[in-house]
């Protein structure tokens, strides 16, 4: 299937392998032209809100609602890779390790 070329005051976003357009939230539109794992927490986060805003609306075709699901866990993944790479950081910056003992942290190895 070949898509005829998109006019120039047609509105951006992310066109989804299956021809849909998910638009961008946000100002800066050339990011979500970039594939999701290169993305920013902030335009994951706005681009999923978006999404989410959707397919509450409804009004999406079968094959249009799966595409926005499927884009929409792509972007949530997105979100937990940097903020599971923030929590590392945080640990790290902290000197925490597993082996570290915090008191009353409720892990059952108080004394």
């Amino acid at each position: 299937m070949t898509l005829a070329p998109r006019p120039a005051d047609a509105p951006r976003g992310v066109t989804h392998p299956r021809g849909l357009l998910v638009p961008v939230p946000h100002d800066d539109a050339s990011a979500s032209d970039r594939p999701v794992g290169e993305l920013s927490y902030e335009q994951a986060r706005d681009e999923l809100v978006a999404v989410v805003a959707r397919l509450e609306a409804g009004g999406e075709t079968l094959e249009g609602s799966l595409a926005l699901w499927e884009r929409g866990e792509a972007l949530a993944a997105r979100c937990l890779e940097w903020l599971d790479g923030a929590r590392v950081r945080l640990d790290a910056a902290r000197g925490n390790d597993e082996t570290t003992d915090v008191p009353g942290d409720g892990d059952g190895t108080d004394p």
